[in-house]
């Protein structure tokens, strides 16, 4: 039997909810049905209307996983194993390209993907059993490279912290993606394999201006705070590069040079940059925060996107997806290495040590040995 599914009403005027960054509980492109809202004399729109001017409470959704290693096909990024030990993200980053992966859950890539968080509790022991495994070799690895691997979940749930210590026990290398204060908690794991050359992390620092950061990046970690953590790596001997990701043109784009040079400052020692990407259920809700936060400027902006993709919204090519094509691509990436060449960001990514992996003292028991 099929559940009805509540329909979101948004109202054309509506702001989204302090600490959310939208009130739409967009369909996805599976959905098995569409009901559009309509006046039932009950009052149901005004009660629907009512409802998404309560920002929803987050839900936590355990989930026993089978596999936590994700391998990488795309010639664009520079590792070959990922680990994310969430799905959705609660720091709702409006232009999130993750926020998709939700519809095959059979739920909204707008709302829901904020606010329903899937936490792969048995991580830490797949990651084990993974790494136990005869035919296991060494690859470079990175943690949420989807969604962010320190969202406010994991000071309770402590996932990410549990797959750092099996990779610490491993003598296993990682690099870590991150727009969160929270890893500066895991440090007496990071910083002792930092030293043998195992782990470095990149702090994504989007903007510097903090209103715009509320809007844009609601519940993740103010821009000062990012710089602060960025400065707390350094000095502990973490490997600390900066991420400026993504440009969005004529909405942070003017302040590439002076996000980079504050990172620089606060010690980071590379740098690198992603053009806005507007995949699937992304789009209309990039589109629909743009027309709500920067009406008379929405149109411009498009159009800058459109001219960087080959006159559409998006182009997934490998090679092009992250980079953009064009004259307008062109001169953003070289405003981004002159920055970085002027202010000492455009070394090589931090070279990781792949030969000190060591199996897991205790692989966990198979099927079979569990018979006897």
């Amino acid at each position: 039997m099929r559940h009805a599914r509540r329909i979101a009403i948004v109202p054309a005027d509506a702001a989204a909810p302090k600490g959310r960054g939208t009130t739409w509980a967009l369909e996805h492109r599976f959905s098995s049905q569409h009901a559009e809202p309509w006046d039932d004399g009950w009052g149901t729109l005004d009660q629907q209307a009512h409802e998404v001017e309560v920002p929803p409470e987050t839900r936590i959704i355990e989930e026993q996983i089978k596999s936590i290693l994700t391998s990488n096909d795309s010639p664009d990024i520079a590792f070959d194993l990922s680990i994310n030990p969430y799905r959705g993200c609660e720091h709702g980053c409006v232009y999130c390209f993750a926020r998709p992966t939700h519809s095959y859950l059979n739920l909204s890539p707008g709302i829901d993907f904020e606010s329903r968080i899937v936490a792969k509790v048995n991580a830490a022991q797949r990651l084990r059993e993974a790494l136990a495994h005869r035919g296991y070799e060494p690859l470079m690895l990175n943690i949420g490279s989807a969604t962010d691997a320190y969202q406010p979940a994991e000071r309770k749930l402590r996932i990410t912290r549990s797959v750092i210590e099996v990779l610490s026990e491993c003598d296993h290398p990682f690099s870590l993606v991150t727009k969160s204060s929270g890893v500066e908690r895991d440090l007496d794991l990071i910083a002792p394999m930092a030293a043998k050359r195992l782990a470095a992390v990149y702090v994504s620092v989007t903007t510097l201006d903090p209103s715009l950061a509320r809007i844009l990046e609601p519940r993740a970690a103010s821009p000062q705070r990012r710089l602060r953590t960025i400065r707390t790596l350094s000095d502990a001997g973490v490997p600390v590069g900066v991420s400026v990701s993504p440009v969005i043109p004529f909405v942070n784009e003017p302040e590439l040079e002076r996000i980079l040079e504050a990172a620089a400052d606060a010690g980071a020692r590379t740098a690198f940059s992603i053009v806005l990407r507007l995949p699937w259920e992304v789009n209309p809700i990039f589109q629909d925060w743009l027309q709500r936060h920067y009406p008379l400027r929405a149109e411009r902006v498009m159009a800058r996107v459109r001219e960087m993709r080959g006159g559409r919204d998006y182009d997934a090519r490998f090679g092009s997806r992250m980079t953009g094509e064009g004259v307008w691509a062109k001169l953003l990436r070289q405003r981004f290495e002159k920055a970085c060449a002027r202010l000492g960001l455009n070394a090589e990514r931090h070279p990781l040590d792949l030969t000190q992996f060591r199996p897991p003292h205790e692989a966990a028991p198979s099927l079979q040995a569990s018979l006897f």
